[in-house]
């Protein structure tokens, strides 16, 4: 499927950050005139991850130096769950055109889903830094931030049950996520299916506009 999910991991008897699920936006902004770079975004909406594959091999065998190419390429093998490739893919993109949020953005997701949280803050920080309007890392900023905020206070209460302060807070960034959660439901934003060993909570992933991405 088209939405990287990026699961954070969670101790099994952490009752707060198992309760932040995150709901991601998920959506696909609209395709460029490419019209195989639309063609591909559609296969993957529809899980057909090995045919959009093959198209973008393709794409990247006329044209190796094509960044919507390279970008495909990274969300095809995130979708194939092979991150340490598609972080190569993303990062190798930052290089090039460091002026692109997106590709910062999809890093960021994720170093979240594998847990290296710093690397996750600093890559948001540079989507923000490449477009002050991208506002999709900052709404992945501010889940990161909760998400940290949630293990901190996981770690506070497993040494002291009964500090009330810090229940409160817990209850009340429960509260926040779960309202967060249900508006999104209700928009009809797509939520991505966790792996077995997830929480469930996820930051969102970008699918640019094909013609954001410039080629070479």
């Amino acid at each position: 499927m088209i939405v990287v999910a990026a699961p954070w991991a969670l101790c099994a008897s952490s009752a707060v950050a198992q309760s932040l699920p995150f709901a991601p936006t998920g959506q696909i902004a609209p395709a460029g005139p490419n019209k195989e770079a639309q063609e591909i975004t559609q296969l993957l909406r529809a899980g057909r991850v090995d045919a959009a594959s093959a198209k973008v091999d393709s794409m990247l065998a006329r044209n190796p130096k094509d960044a919507q190419a390279r970008f495909l390429k990274g969300l095809v093998l995130t979708d194939q769950g092979k991150t340490d490739d598609a972080l190569l893919a993303f990062r190798s993109l930052t290089d090039d055109y460091p002026e692109l949020p997106e590709p910062y953005n999809n890093l960021g997701s994720l170093y979240a889903a594998t847990g290296q949280f710093d690397k996750a803050r600093i890559a948001l920080e540079s989507a923000i830094a490449a477009n002050p309007s991208y506002t999709t890392a900052y709404e992945n900023l501010g889940d990161l931030y909760a998400r940290m905020a949630g293990q901190a206070y996981d770690k506070v209460l497993r040494v002291d049950r009964n500090n009330a302060a810090v229940q409160t807070k817990a209850a009340a960034l429960k509260s926040a996520v779960a309202a967060s959660a249900s508006r999104s439901a209700a928009a009809g934003q797509q939520m991505p299916a966790p792996s077995p060993a997830s929480s469930g909570t996820s930051i969102t992933p970008a699918v640019a506009p094909a013609d954001k991405l410039p080629g070479r």
